[in-house]
């Protein structure tokens, strides 16, 4: 499992007063950047790294400016070419946001999916959880 904790920016509420439902998959980007790291560590985009081929969200509740937010990210699934990450986001206690993302380990040069190296796919393995907690469906 890897933490991230994201400060809401004022700019990040909309007319409502809370964060807007475009700023969390950029939190959950921002998330992802230690998985990223285990495909390319030097973040070298000429060598590759993943592609974001499907991503849904479910907003559970208001997430709001003044209080930081906690993203979880664990991995679950991973196949051939490849992986699904969840993420959740929480505030104050309480879970405001769920994700799936579905990535591809993509090759610049020959512009395609290619396999998931060993020792990614081991890396990768040690995030592993089947369901995020608390939540029936899945997501």
């Amino acid at each position: 499992m890897l933490i991230h904790t994201i400060n809401p920016r004022f700019c990040d509420t909309d007319a409502l007063g809370h964060i807007n439902n475009t700023v969390m998959p950029v939190w959950f980007l921002e998330a992802r950047e230690p998985i990223l790291r285990l495909f390319n560590p030097d973040m070298d985009l000429q060598r590759g790294g993943i592609a974001l081929v499907r991503t849904e969200i479910d907003y559970l509740g208001e997430t709001r400016f003044g209080s930081p937010v906690t993203v979880t990210t664990t991995v679950r699934r991973v196949g051939n070419s490849s992986f699904v990450l969840c993420h959740r986001l929480s505030q104050n206690g309480r879970d405001t946001a769920r994700s799936l993302a579905t990535l591809v380990n993509f090759d610049p040069v020959q512009r395609r999916a290619v396999p998931i190296p060993d020792a990614v796919r081991t890396a990768l393995m040690k995030h592993y959880e089947d369901v995020v907690a608390g939540n029936d469906s899945g997501v």
